[in-house]
């Protein structure tokens, strides 16, 4: 089976014949150091340091199918390699089109990438609220009434404040039940501010990039999105899709990480106000978000147990369905 490959130090890509290698400097000893890369096992490539690589090895790569996503100082998304598409289909990308193009198709599609977040979020908030009895049933309350005015919302805009409402109350909701070191006070990006913005945009960030690994492995297209607007050089798909999974897999990531105490202090680098991770810091993170990813569930209409990064490949089936008027997109909502 194949996996992820996570790059978190500088270095670069070299290939002889038919291996890839990623050499780098040993911060330690000095000495360069060589390693071969497994590509026939590899899914997608992850590249937190700067890598630098030949045109050799993006042929290979290519020919492999291997996407790789680049992340900046911050583990911010910058961009991906992202090999020519060989599941092209004229009738899917059509019908997706129409799907954007058509107000009412393209604001039913937005409603519901923002229900399936929202019900997802409030399955966390669920979950906390049994150890948090009381604390958090305002929150809940708010998002519930939000949520509900959905339906009778019709501009894409109108749905993307709602959305923003439900996320800044789940976010207050949150600093209810953290310690106080991990509170997220005001949600900042660029750059974080504190410990748990630092965590939220790594993990937000590298739930993108997964999102785009899986469609570039169906035949939906990428840039063609319904919620977000699909602006040049950006997989915008990536965004609508990531609102939902988001709260099942970063945001319980990082739940856990902060509960088991899996992080210190050295996880962290620089002040309040400008903060990122450590190489130790993503080290522990990509550890636990891979584990994520393979975790499995009993799938209540395939009756087997799938992976989460199954869950995700599935959801863009569900899409292309949906596009071709074949079954119509009800979002992923955690049932276990």
């Amino acid at each position: 089976m194949k996996e992820d490959y996570y790059i978190t130090s500088d270095g670069k890509l070299i290939r002889h014949e038919n291996t890839i290698y990623f050499e780098n400097t040993d911060q330690e000893t000095g000495e360069v150091v060589k390693r071969a890369i497994p590509v026939n096992k590899i899914y997608s490539i992850y590249a937190y340091g700067r890598l630098t690589l030949t045109s050799g090895v993006i042929d290979y790569l290519a020919k492999c199918k291997i996407p790789i996503h680049y992340f900046n100082y911050y583990g911010f998304y910058e961009g991906s390699f992202y090999p020519r598409e060989t599941l092209l289909s004229g009738d899917v990308i059509v019908h997706q089109a129409k799907h954007y193009l058509d107000t009412e198709l393209r604001t039913n599609l937005a409603r519901s990438f923002v229900e399936g977040a929202s019900k997802n979020i409030l399955k966390n908030l669920r979950y906390y609220s049994r150890t948090n009895p009381g604390i958090l049933d305002m929150y809940i309350e708010s998002i519930e009434n939000d949520l509900n005015l959905l339906s009778s919302i019709s501009g894409i805009a109108e749905i993307m404040n709602v959305e923003g409402r439900i996320r800044n109350t789940y976010y207050k909701a949150i600093d209810e039940f953290v310690p106080e070191e991990y509170q997220i006070i005001k949600r900042t990006r660029m750059p974080p501010e504190n410990k748990m913005n630092t965590l939220i945009s790594f993990g937000n960030s590298l739930m993108y990039s997964t999102v785009l690994s899986e469609i570039y492995n169906t035949q939906a297209n990428p840039t063609i999105s319904f919620l977000h607007e699909p602006f040049s050089r950006r997989y915008s798909l990536s965004l609508d899709i990531s609102e939902i999974f988001k709260p099942i897999i970063v945001d319980r990531v990082i739940f856990k990480l902060i509960n088991k105490n899996m992080l210190d202090d050295n996880c962290f680098s620089g002040e309040l106000g400008n903060m990122i991770l450590t190489d130790k810091g993503k080290r522990i993170f990509l550890r636990e978000y891979n584990e994520k990813l393979k975790v499995t569930v009993m799938h209540r209409n395939l009756n087997k147990n799938v992976s989460y990064k199954t869950l995700i490949r599935l959801e863009i089936y569900k899409l292309i369905k949906h596009f071709l008027d074949q079954k119509e997109y009800v979002p992923l909502v955690m049932w276990w």
